[in-house]
This record gives C-alpha cells, structure tokens and sequence, in this order.
C-alpha cells in the first residue's frame, strides 16, 4: 500500500499537463501513486500522460475513460487509490516538490484524518498567496474550509467507510464534496506553507457562466438533504445557514452577475433571493452573520431586499464592462 495516492483528472490541457506532471514525477515522497484519468481528451493531454506511465509504471498509472465531468474523472479515479492519505489534483495546476512529503509527515506526526496546505494563485502577471482561517473543530471548519480538494490529504478509509464521493453532472463539486466529509473527521491539521499553485487560466471564469451557474443551488440543496438523512442537521443549522447566505450572496451573486445574457442573469439573480429566503427565512438572524467582525459579516447584515437589488445592478454594470 502507497502512502499516497494522487488522482490527477485529465480533459484537454495539453498546454499545462507536462508543468503538472513533473511536478509530481519529481516529489520527494518516493512511496506514491499517481493516478492519471484520462476523461475522454480530445487533444494530445491523453499521450502525453501516457508516457509518463509507460517511462515510470510503478509510480505512474493510467486510465481512460468517456467523458464525464471533473467529479466523474475523480470517482473513477477512486476505485484504482489503494494509499493510506488520498489527494485530488487538477492537471493545469502543479506543486512543490516536497508536497505531499511535508503533509504526509504531518498526517503521522498528529494522527490526522486530514491536512491542509496553503496555496498560491496563479495568474499570468502576479501571484497571491492563499492562507488559511484557521478553525479547531469541524464546525469552525465547515463555517471556514476552503472548498477546494486539491490541497487537502485525506485518510482514505474516511472517504470509502462512508461513501463519500464527487456530484457527478453539477458544477461546484467540492462544495459538495467537502462539506459531506467534515462530519467524519475528528483530527485535523494545517501545514502553513504554500506548496500548491494554482493556475488561472485566462478569462475563463467570465467565459464559463451561463445558465449551468444555477447548479449551485442544487448542490447546496444536496448537501441540506445530507445533513437531514444522516441525523446531524440540527447540529449543524447554524454553520449550514451561514453557509447558504454567504455562497448565495457573495460568490454565487458574483457568478451570475457575469452571465452575458441580461435575461437569464436577471432571472437567476431572482431565484438567488427567493431560494435563500425560502430555505432559511431567518437568515439574518444568524448569530454567525450577527456577531462577525469580518467584512465578509458586515457585508451579509447590510444585505436586505432592497440593498440586494443594488449590489445586483453594481456587480453587473461593472462586470459587463469587463
């Protein structure tokens, strides 16, 4: 058994595969596997993580599969993990080579069911680092994680005991993903390095949102409906609460205010409202939202229906300029 297994989805990048794949190649922790899914690529992203695995076999393996998503390239990627620590990371992205060795030490070091590691943003003229709130206990954690799966090490007996898998279909996938898995960890630990960077790719955020921006609020959704059938709601309203509010009204309002066509971006910004509103009507009263000192806090209690429409109307007259 691995100490490590990384699973690496691959859909046309071509471009930024071979930085992503050294990266691993070159890992100081000499006892991982690397597992590369293949998730039907139309470009040369495939071959090109082919021979890495045909130059290092014991290191490296390949699969292919149809197209089916980021979640369903991970998932299938699952079923070949056999480490003790799994790791998820994008193929346009690349790491440092002593990674998944600091964080693994770290792992046996507290006996930890999960790591966490900083990261950088990378765009195509500046970098900024990307640390993080800290938070004791998995309430403090699901009212703060970074939903992200790729800088995080997680126990594998964690994620296969209790079925824990990616949205096949939706965007927003490691929202999903993480806020079902914090109920099930009971250590975690934080290296404070940033030994992950994350590549931006130009423009691609404003090109991307459409109408399959509305996945968010069936995700959330899925992750509500979680919590209620495994008994563990109540316990978590409060933090589940501030969570809707502060996706709906910060990064999913942002979202939507970047949809080209005026008519779909007005609708959905309606249905923002109405589905926080309707899910949790007493939002406001939200003693996380109500005694935050953070801008993010101060933000969310100036948010009422009127001030909705404004913030609306701003983001999208700025954003169309864009």
């Amino acid at each position: 058994m691995a100490k490590v297994s990384v699973i690496v989805p691959i859909y046309n990048v071509e471009k930024y595969i071979s930085k992503c794949l050294d990266s691993l190649d070159n890992q100081t922790l000499k006892d991982i596997q690397i597992i590369l899914v293949n998730d039907g690529s139309k470009d040369s992203s495939g071959k090109i993580a082919e021979e890495y695995s045909k130059k290092n076999p014991n290191k490296f393996i390949y699969v292919k599969k149809q197209n089916g998503g980021l979640s369903s390239a991970r998932n299938y990627g699952l079923r070949y993990a056999t480490g003790e620590y799994l790791c998820f990371l994008d193929s346009d992205d690349y790491i440092e080579p002593n990674t998944y060795e600091v964080m693994y030490e770290k792992a046996i070091l507290e006996n930890s069911d999960y790591v966490e590691c900083d990261f950088i943003w990378e765009y195509a003229n500046k970098s900024k680092l990307d640390i993080r709130v800290l938070y004791s206990n998995k309430k403090e954690m699901l009212q703060n994680v970074r939903v992200v799966a790729w800088n995080k090490l997680i126990k594998r007996e964690i994620i296969e005991k209790n079925n824990i898998t990616f949205p096949e279909g939706l965007r927003y996938e490691d929202v999903e993903f993480t806020y079902k898995l914090i109920p099930y960890l009971n250590n975690m630990s934080y290296v404070d390095m940033p030994l992950i960077h994350y590549v931006q790719r130009n423009n691609s955020i404003a090109r991307m949102q459409n109408e399959k921006t509305a996945e968010i609020f069936c995700v959330l959704d899925r992750v509500i409906e979680y919590y209620k059938k495994n008994n563990i709601y109540e316990e978590y309203f409060k933090e589940l609460e501030y969570n809707y509010a502060r996706i709906l009204l910060c990064s999913s309002l942002k979202r939507m205010c970047l949809i080209k066509d005026k008519t779909k971006r007005k609708e959905l910004l309606n249905k923002n409202w109405e589905k926080l509103n309707k899910q949790f009507p007493r939002w406001k009263k939200n003693s996380i939202i109500k005694n935050g000192k953070n801008n993010k806090c101060r933000y969310l209690r100036s948010v009422n229906k009127y001030t909705y429409k404004f913030y609306c109307f701003l983001l999208s007259f700025n954003f169309q300029k864009i």
